[in-house]
């Protein structure tokens, strides 16, 4: 899952930041208007998070344009703005939930999986390469049926090539989509991934192992 935080705060964004990276979801993040309108329209979003209080415009406004443009992308509005009216507002404009500041990580985390699941195009199948199993919904990658903890980057690189299992991933694409704004992974990191992802799987059945195609990319196959 990748989300989209469309927020000026810059401890907020951290906060989050490690609540979805936690959660196994990569986060990009924006400060204004304009940048926000540039990332949704790139299409690489599953789930938008909107702070109505931003510098070069009014958050409301950018949500009835979404909403008209791309109706079936889900927005979760999270701001100190927490009236009725202005709940109503929100909604009205067109938002899936609202969420008031200040708020709990596990609510957050609770109502982008609850919104994830009301949207038919964000559900992804569990994901089967050998012994392994990777459900997107819980971020949880199993070895039968045990929990294999891998830090959160890890578990997206595994995601990546358990999708593509049998093909021959590129380096740059593995970089971009490990990547989130503004924290570009490098080559090395890339590389650095891939060897604790083969270290952690190692003493593990797990019927796969993750190839390298010089000057290509990566392969996740059947072991030999």
């Amino acid at each position: 899952m990748r989300l989209l935080l469309v927020e000026d705060s810059p401890r907020l964004v951290e906060l989050v930041g490690e609540t979805m990276r936690d959660a196994g979801w990569r986060l990009d993040a924006v400060s204004s208007v304009a940048d926000a309108e540039t990332a949704i329209a790139a299409r690489e979003h599953d789930l938008v998070l909107l702070d109505l209080g931003l510098p070069d415009g009014d958050g409301l406004s950018l949500l009835r344009r979404v909403r008209q443009e791309y109706p079936g992308l889900p927005v979760l509005i999270i701001t100190a703005k927490g009236s009725v009216d202005e709940r109503i507002a929100g909604l009205d404009a067109g938002a899936d939930d609202y969420l008031v500041k200040p708020f709990h990580h596990r609510e957050l985390l609770s109502r982008c999986r609850a919104m994830l699941r009301r949207n038919p195009q964000a559900v992804q199948p569990v994901l089967e390469a050998g012994s392994l199993r990777y459900d997107p919904a819980t971020a949880d990658l199993t070895c039968d049926g045990t929990v294999v903890p891998l830090p959160p980057r890890e578990r997206s690189l595994i995601e990546i090539l358990m999708r593509e299992v049998g093909r021959v991933v590129p380096k740059r694409k593995l970089e971009t989509a490990l990547s989130e704004y503004g924290q570009e992974v490098t080559p090395n990191a890339l590389e650095l991934a891939v060897s604790r992802v083969r270290k952690r799987l190692q003493p593990l059945d797990t019927g796969v192992q993750i190839e390298t195609v010089r000057g290509i990319g990566y392969l996740l196959r059947r072991a030999p």
